[in-house]
């Protein structure tokens, strides 16, 4: 058995058509879908996947500001921006880009993003409402994970969904997304004892922990569907997940892809989510 390709380059297409043509129409209205990137570091690969961000929302019509505080900035110097762009009415999406300064708590900061503006989903108080089910924007790489396999068409209703990873940003919320698509969802962590025991019962693996080669044929059953969410660098500038893919494509029935898999959605996600929250301030 060859495991099948899960691409995330598919759905993320069709994903920015849709935000295309609605960023379109919005900006024939008047209103033009804003983006506000703020930035406190000097590390290149997030400063690489801003400017991605900036590319990819000026393909599908969003203007984006990228806001550079530098890497010496002051908690209270971010909190201000992010409460600034918040109140800004011509803003719409509000991302905090991380790695922050030394001692500067991102989810503190966070608090700072009005959730109607928290198009990544860090504000805690977006997470609390996504788990009562009230509106609010999952983080979007969490919500990638559930596009992907809906556009692939794998049956989440009923099937059991091992969550590898739990952490805020994609472990709790794609718990969330996975039990409003009937999903029955076991949460691993570094805790779980006997790891492979728990996810080869499983019939849909999510691994989010950020740990090379962490799952391996061993983690899967035959014929599962394995979302491999990892994005760690190798010492070459390449880049693997958290899944050992040679092994697991051997067992598994579908694997998504490192890179062009959960990357590419996340990022249209992004956008998608900045049009949503436009389209809710040109309404009210």
């Amino acid at each position: 058995m060859t495991a099948s390709v899960l691409s995330g380059k598919e759905p993320a297409a069709a994903i920015r058509s849709e935000t295309a043509a609605e960023a379109a129409r919005l900006a024939s209205a008047g209103t033009v879908p804003r983006l506000a990137v703020v930035v406190a570091t000097a590390d290149e690969s997030s400063a690489w996947y801003v400017r991605s961000i900036a590319r990819a929302a000026e393909q599908v019509g969003i203007a984006c500001d990228i806001v550079d505080l530098g890497p010496e900035a002051a908690g209270r110097d971010i909190r201000d921006t992010l409460e600034r762009l918040s109140e800004d009415a011509s803003v719409h999406g509000v991302i905090l880009q991380t790695p922050l300064p030394p001692g500067v708590n991102a989810q503190d900061m966070a608090l700072a993003i009005r959730f109607d503006k928290d198009v990544d989903g860090a504000n805690p108080l977006s997470l609390g409402r996504l788990a009562a089910g009230l509106p609010a924007f999952a983080p979007a790489t969490a919500e990638a994970v559930v596009r992907i396999l809906e556009h692939h068409r794998v049956e989440l209703t009923g099937r059991h969904v091992a969550v590898v990873g739990r952490s805020t940003v994609v472990g709790k919320p794609a718990v969330h997304l996975l039990l409003d698509r009937n999903a029955t969802v076991t949460v691993c962590h570094s805790r779980t004892k006997d790891l492979a025991a728990v996810t080869s019962a499983a019939d849909v693996v999510v691994a989010a922990v950020g740990r090379i080669g962490l799952i391996t044929a061993d983690h899967v059953s035959p014929g599962a569907v394995v979302v491999d969410v990892g994005t760690n660098p190798t010492d070459d500038g390449g880049l693997v997940g958290d899944v050992d893919a040679a092994s697991v494509a051997e067992k598994a029935a579908a694997l998504t892809p490192v890179p062009g898999g959960v990357g590419p959605v996340t990022t249209a996600l992004l956008l998608s989510h900045t049009v949503r929250a436009a389209d809710a301030a040109h309404r009210s």
